[in-house]
């Protein structure tokens, strides 16, 4: 009986009575799979979209457990793992300077911005498979007293607070910082540091 492979990894099942006198090499490489599963770090160069793949049988990069992102690609990217019909759990950093995106199949995929990090895993659904985020690293984690540990960069979206109805948005045409209530501009502060409320009925001055 021919060998067969596991379904996620791709570690080689040596069939009953195949590989006499070579079996042992077949043991080591499946060893080698095994280490990187458990504890292997890669490094990826992105120019563009990449497959991260799994191999049967061979170490490849799809079977280590924490994928780094480098590079300096144009723009967004896919990083496609593949096959579609493996289940994954990876940790992934994004040193690329662009936005990521880690898809499997058609389904649900996962946005990792920047000098983000997250851990994703991949349903391996086939055609179909989705990719979803253990940590969501689009939001700050919870803690009694949370700390930047270097500058707050939205990122061109809102602060939100409470029940979303308030926000605090950047006016990118000239820089401005809006207050605003239900999609309404309560106050804003201009970028010389007057402060006026809707409509300008109220201006407060400049400092």
């Amino acid at each position: 009986m021919a060998s067969t492979y596991t379904s996620n990894t791709g570690i080689e099942k040596i069939g009953s009575g195949e590989q006499a006198g070579t079996w042992g090499n077949t043991t080591n490489n499946n060893f080698d799979i095994i280490d990187k599963a458990l504890n292997g770090v890669v490094t990826l160069t992105i120019s563009g979209n990449t497959t991260l793949t799994t191999s049967d049988g061979t170490v490849s990069d799809g079977q280590n457990r924490i994928i780094i992102l480098s590079g300096t690609p144009s723009g967004a990217f896919n990083l496609t793992i593949s096959p579609n019909d493996q289940q994954k759990q990876y940790f992934i950093k994004n040193s690329t300077g662009q936005t990521a995106t880690i898809k499997q199949g058609s389904g649900a995929s996962v946005t990792l911005l920047n000098g983000l990090s997250d851990i994703v895993f991949a349903d391996g659904a086939g055609s179909g498979a989705a990719v979803s985020t253990l940590l969501n690293a689009t939001d700050l984690v919870a803690d009694t007293s949370p700390q930047l540990g270097g500058n707050l960069d939205t990122n061109g979206n809102a602060i939100l607070f409470g029940s979303s109805k308030w926000l605090i948005e950047l006016d990118t045409g000239d820089n401005d910082l809006l207050f605003k209530y239900n999609g309404t501009t309560v106050f804003k502060l201009a970028s010389n540091g007057a402060v006026t409320s809707a409509n300008n009925i109220t201006a407060f001055g400049s400092p």
